[in-house]
């Protein structure tokens, strides 16, 4: 099978022998939104300029539609680069800087018009298509700079953090245009951010980055809910995390003796053991935990429904953001927990602070990591 953009076992590492990225494997078809999501110095970003050529690749390959380019030259490449900073040029109107790619290719002008036309009209700018960047606003400057990135047919648009620069409401709005874009038009992106909300909401997949190396590559919703190794479980989301040791285990779920009791979740197969007393971590989403009044009338009833997920807590914190509840919790062994919901399930005054509540949560909704 031909993909439109294949990594091969690669890796970059500098003349003073720093790594900045080791034994990357990435398979992508066609049309995909791919989000590379990772802490400041993950490698991420060195990664797209490796795609793009403009850093070498130290070892590995890189395929784009089958075709080796470790040493092609950036601009021979089928690929197109969106910055952060946009780099348009300030003394061309935005039909200029849109062309700009094509009059580099030598395309005939009657060719490039037209398709400076269809891409401007395409991504709204008809009104804008004479002024100069400099009398824009942020959004439309970024319109701009997706246009030029896209008048010249790339196989593969990479973005790297092209919404960085944005305030949040204008950025949200360009996160739904640019999905509905890149769906529209069938072009696989690449997309670089440092920001989850904008990962989750826009890809088709995310590979998470950490000191160079892949974590894990998933859809959004397997990688929110399942997380595959420890440093994705703490920074993807809201996780509490229990660490212990492995009780029992079975395909599907596993039982783990942590410090506040013994907790059950399903078994990650990912991980990387599976042996009995090896240590584990249980992982379990903010908005999974179940908040109880902590009666010893309730507790029988609640250990059975959830399997015996059940915890004694202190709650120190009840605040509501809109229409989200943000509850804190601090658990005997001094762990804080945080907790969140709809207004509507954890209304203001229902708990007080201060009071002793009780946490439990399905096994189907946790997920059990093994660690070295």
């Amino acid at each position: 099978m031909t993909y439109d953009l294949e990594l091969i076992n690669v890796g970059k590492v500098y003349d003073n022998g720093a790594t900045a990225v080791s034994n990357f494997d990435l398979a992508v078809n066609k049309g995909e939104f791919i989000a590379f999501l990772g802490p400041s110095g993950c490698g991420k970003t060195t990664t797209l300029r490796m795609i793009a050529g403009f850093e070498s690749i130290t070892s590995g390959d890189m395929m784009i539609k089958g075709v080796r380019m470790n040493d092609i030259r950036p601009e021979h490449r089928p690929t197109s680069t969106i910055f952060q900073n946009y780099a348009l040029f300030p003394h061309m109107t935005v039909r200029r800087n849109v062309g700009y790619g094509l009059d580099v290719k030598g395309m005939p002008k009657a060719e490039r018009d037209a398709k400076v036309d269809r891409i401007i009209a395409t991504l709204g700018l008809e009104d804008i298509a004479e002024r100069k960047p400099e009398k824009l606003s942020g959004g439309q400057r970024q319109r701009i700079a997706l246009a030029r990135g896209l008048v010249v047919e790339p196989d593969i648009l990479l973005l790297d953090e092209p919404l960085g620069a944005l305030d949040a409401n204008l950025r949200k709005a360009i996160q739904n245009e640019l999905k509905l874009l890149q769906k529209t038009l069938g072009v696989t992106f690449i997309f670089v951010t440092h920001a989850q909300s904008e990962a989750l909401a826009l890809s088709d997949r995310i590979v998470v980055m950490n000191q160079g190396r892949v974590e894990q590559i998933s859809p959004p919703h397997q990688l929110y809910t399942r997380p595959d190794t420890p440093f994705v479980a703490q920074f993807i989301g809201r996780n509490t995390i229990f660490k212990g040791a492995v009780e029992t285990q079975t395909d599907d779920v596993a039982r783990i003796a942590t410090s506040v009791g013994t907790l059950s979740g399903l078994w990650n197969s990912k991980g990387s053991g599976s042996v009995r007393g090896g240590k584990a971590n249980l992982v379990v989403p903010a908005e999974a935990i179940e908040v109880h009044a902590g009666t010893d009338a309730a507790r029988d009833a609640i250990t059975r429904q959830y399997d015996g997920n059940l915890i004694d807590a202190t709650l120190t914190g009840f605040e509501v953001v809109g229409h989200v509840s943000h509850l804190r919790a601090a658990l005997n062994d001094g762990q804080q927990v945080s907790l969140e919901a709809h207004v509507d399930k954890y209304q203001p005054g229902r708990f007080a602070v201060g009071s002793n509540i009780l946490l439990s949560w399905n096994p189907s909704e946790a997920t059990v990591i093994p660690t070295a």
